[in-house]
């Protein structure tokens, strides 16, 4: 993983580990121990499918870019597979509070989301390779801001 996808990842990780930090002292006090699980839960599953989805985003624009944005639709379509597995195999469950789940669930989601976009917005990843100049030195662009 490249230094700046690294930066883009812990960019998102964090605020959303603070928002389910928050959300899980928020469903301790409404919904006791309960809500703490279904708040922690929700909070590790959000973690885990967009980082994996971020990682897999990556890997895949490095060895296929081409295929950029196909694969960016596949990691997104994967993701709400997945999502519709689990939430179908802990719909009956006694194990936790479900709404602690699901806010929790909605808020980590867009906090990634915002988190992410910022990240991005914020990176200067150049447009060029600098290594890529065969006829010479290669001209290097930064984003505008």
């Amino acid at each position: 993983m490249q230094s700046n996808d690294a930066r883009i990842l812990l960019s998102a990780a964090v605020p959303t580990a603070a928002v389910g930090v928050v959300a899980i002292g928020i469903s301790v006090a409404v919904a006791g121990s309960k809500g703490a699980i279904g708040a922690a839960f929700g909070l590790v599953l959000v973690l885990a499918f967009f980082s994996a989805g971020l990682v897999a985003l990556q890997r895949s624009a490095r060895s296929l870019p081409h295929l950029f944005q196909a694969m960016g639709m596949l990691v997104y379509t994967t993701q709400l597979l997945l999502l519709a597995i689990v939430l179908a195999l802990v719909k009956d469950t006694e194990a936790f509070n479900p709404k602690a789940f699901a806010f929790t669930l909605i808020g980590c989601t867009v906090a990634w989301v915002a988190a992410q976009a910022r990240g991005h917005m914020k990176a200067k990843i150049l447009y060029v390779d600098p290594a890529s100049g065969a006829d010479g030195p290669a001209k290097l662009t930064e984003p505008r801001t």
